[in-house]
């Protein structure tokens, strides 16, 4: 199968590279040079995929890379434009903490990290990467984090409970028998009043 025949079936589907390195084995006749692609594939929906391969030249390890990351592809838990959650993802020596943003922050990561998160499709979210920073290892670690994501139905389903949104406009209060409700913001005209 070639490349263009390989492509033009996800067409929806978009690859980064992240790095190309120059990697060396030692054998009894000398050494072994090859090239080593590190690709990252997503269709900005929800699926990312991330994908090491070697080879001789670098056009057919980048496309091994990306046949690697097609087949190891996950889906990403979104709540809006951001994550669910706060969560950390380790791999080897690195560890990538993700934490939620609000709407309009954007992506706030670096390297392997921010293009792991752009191809799955989070558009706020803030990253911080630790320990080892390898490219390879920083995108796996991010790989991880996401795939451990879960959502308020995921956790209702696993802890046999309904999970209730918390309300900030109105706040209940239980006073021995007795239940009595406070409007937050009737609050705070009060107060704003002197009342």
């Amino acid at each position: 199968m070639s490349e263009k025949d390989f492509n033009a079936r996800n067409t929806d589907q978009q690859e980064r590279v992240i790095s190309i390195d120059r990697v060396t084995k030692v054998v009894k006749g000398g050494k072994n040079m090859r090239f080593r692609a590190a690709v990252v594939v997503g269709d900005l929906k929800g699926n990312v995929g991330f994908g090491v391969s070697k080879s001789i030249e670098v056009p057919k390890a980048i496309r091994k890379a990306i046949e690697s990351a097609k087949k190891s592809q996950i889906a990403v838990k979104f709540f809006g434009t951001t994550i669910p959650h706060e969560i950390e993802g380790k791999y080897e020596a690195s560890r990538v903490v993700l934490k939620p943003a609000r709407k309009g922050t954007g992506v706030i990561a670096g390297g392997a990290v921010r293009a792991v998160l752009e191809l799955a499709g989070i558009k706020d979210v803030v990253a911080k990467s630790k320990g080892s920073s390898s490219p390879v290892n920083a995108a796996r670690a991010t790989i991880y984090a996401l795939n451990n994501l879960l959502n308020q139905k995921t956790v209702e389903d696993l802890r046999g409970v309904k999970l209730s949104t918390y309300n900030t406009s109105e706040r209940t209060i239980f006073y021995g028998e007795q239940t009595y409700t406070i409007d937050a913001s009737a609050q705070a005209v009060a107060e704003q009043k002197g009342e």
